[in-house]
């Protein structure tokens, strides 16, 4: 609970806001009359006696958990001001408020952001934390809510069309990621990319997965103006006011890339999702609000974007701009018969994901799907497999001391050691090198939503022995809502699958390159639909 040394007119203004008072209910509440309160508003430094003093301890003790939250948001914003509201909010909301509070006091990787923000700002140590405490205590629930499900009726195939006329003309043979498929039906993606950095079936091994870590990147990342500090401000309040998940676990940033047929070279830095959270990752937000409002994508409507990555050289510069992403793939088992289903398959994973995860929320997504960052080895981290095999961990296999989003420290010198595999996992790394289960890129390209790369991928199990030994311990984590399992024999349904709206565009790129991949390995236990992609 705050603590209050000195009580003055704002102090006492600020409780008053926090219990959602009128000024005649406060001066009852005090028992004092009604022109102390309308004083209190009109010399809001006036310090109050002491029997006043007291008299406010007493009523801020007995105050609800929300109110004090509140008025802990207030003080630290350093102002009284609470727009005034109709009703309560509802008890999740109030929790949220609650936890709101108690993160901006308590939660190490929130203060890393406020630390990131006071410097990149030029602020004054503090000055972020007052700032952030106040767009809290200004966030209104049902906004809040109003601007999810605006967001929500946005498609994956708005983004990717207005995408495609903010950037105009590829360049050097890049373009989009598009496909047909099936019966000639057509879907786009955002995802740029080059008829070199597809169909490359590169094994995720260290003789082939070859990007280095180098010590420093060639240039500082851009400095922010008000747009982008009011941004990351804004960024900053809603993932207090919606809980919603932020840790600032380091991150590979990708300097230069070199692709090929079973090849992945090329070069990273470092980052932190918090300096990725709170620049590259603001542009989908602002995009996505934009087309819910039904305004054109321009230089006008999406500042950010414009200041940020305004055009495709600017996307394929990795070098001289903030450049996180991750991998992601297909996860293919394969299943004897059973029951009705008479012949051999493969069991397809694809999760929709969760509200509170702060990267495709509510989207679907192939399965495991992550950022690519280091865990405790930088060096050797930087192989795209090795990511991977830690996201099997996570996300299919139940380890949570590997999940980074959970906590950015990791006290054991090998976490991937032999001797702290799951079950499932044990298993893998037994029959690496053999023909029981591969894993492999399928494709890479940038996505021009937030500027992220994305390698896709697919892990392809074809040993029947793992899902009949294993199959009852695969579950997803929790930045899953839920997840699906498709046949690889069932072309109709998988048909719908890709042309369900709910994509992301990464997780759709991913999809599609895994299912022609998965149709040149499995043999007969694969009938999926013929998927021919193009660059344009």
């Amino acid at each position: 609970m705050e603590v209050v040394d000195v009580w003055t007119g704002q102090r006492a203004n600020a409780l008053q806001r926090a219990l959602r008072f009128t000024n005649e209910a406060f001066a009852e509440r005090l028992g004092v009359n009604l022109r102390t309160v309308a004083k209190w508003h009109a010399k809001p430094d006036v310090q109050l006696s002491p029997e006043m003093q007291e008299a406010l301890d007493t009523v801020l003790f007995g105050a609800t958990e929300q109110a004090k939250a509140r008025f802990g948001l207030m003080m630290t914003a350093g102002t009284a001001t609470d727009p005034d509201r109709n009703g309560e909010t509802s008890t999740a909301k109030d929790k949220d408020l609650i936890a709101a509070e108690q993160r901006l006091n308590s939660d190490a990787h929130i203060a890393a952001a406020l630390e990131w923000l006071d410097a990149s700002a030029g602020w004054a140590p503090g000055t972020a934390r007052k700032r952030v405490a106040a767009e809290v205590v200004q966030l209104d629930a049902s906004e809040l809510g109003d601007r999810t499900r605006s967001r929500g009726r946005v498609q994956r195939a708005d983004v990717a069309a207005a995408l495609s006329a903010f950037y105009g003309t590829p360049m050097d043979g890049h373009g989009t990621y598009r496909a047909t498929y099936g019966d000639g039906r057509e879907v786009a993606t955002s995802v740029l990319t080059h008829a070199d950095w597809l169909d490359i079936a590169c094994p995720l091994q260290p003789d082939s997965d070859r990007a280095a870590l180098v010590g420093s990147t060639s240039s500082e990342p851009l400095p922010l103006d008000d747009v982008s500090i009011d941004g990351a401000v804004r960024r900053t309040a809603e993932t207090l006011g919606l809980n919603t998940t932020m840790v600032d676990a380091p991150l590979y940033r990708l300097i230069d890339v070199d692709v090929g047929k079973q090849r992945i070279g090329g070069a990273f830095g470092l980052t932190s999702f918090v300096q990725y959270a709170l620049t590259m990752d603001l542009l989908e937000a602002e995009l996505v609000d934009a087309l819910a409002a039904g305004r054109e994508p321009s230089a006008d409507t999406l500042p950010l974007r414009t200041r940020l990555m305004p055009d495709t050289a600017s996307v394929l510069d990795t070098r001289n701009r903030m450049c996180a992403g991750g991998a992601l793939a297909l996860t293919a088992i394969a299943r004897p018969p059973s029951g009705r289903r008479t012949q051999p398959d493969y069991l397809l994973l694809v999760q929709e994901r969760g509200g509170k995860v702060l990267n495709a929320a509510s989207r679907l997504a192939v399965i495991p799907k992550c950022f690519h960052g280091p865990l405790t080895d930088y060096s050797d981290d930087t192989q795209i497999g090795s990511t991977l095999r830690r996201e099997l961990e996570e996300e299919l296999f139940g380890r949570d001391d590997v999940d980074s989003t959970v906590t950015s420290s990791q006290r054991h010198a090998d976490p991937m050691h032999a001797s702290r595999l799951s079950q499932p996992m044990a298993w893998l790394a037994a029959h690496d090198g053999t023909d029981h289960w591969q894993m492999e890129c399928t494709g890479f390209g940038l996505n021009l939503v937030s500027g992220n790369f994305e390698f896709a991928s697919l892990i392809v199990i074809h040993d029947e022995t793992f899902w009949t030994t294993y199959g009852g311990d695969i579950a997803a984590n929790w930045e899953s809502e839920s997840l699906r399992r498709y046949s690889s024999r069932d072309r109709n349904l998988l048909e719908d699958l890709i042309g369900d709206r709910a994509w992301s565009n990464e997780g759709l790129f991913a999809l599609l390159q895994g299912l022609r991949r998965l149709a040149q390995v499995g043999g007969s236990r694969v009938d999926v639909p013929a998927i021919e992609w193009e660059v344009r």
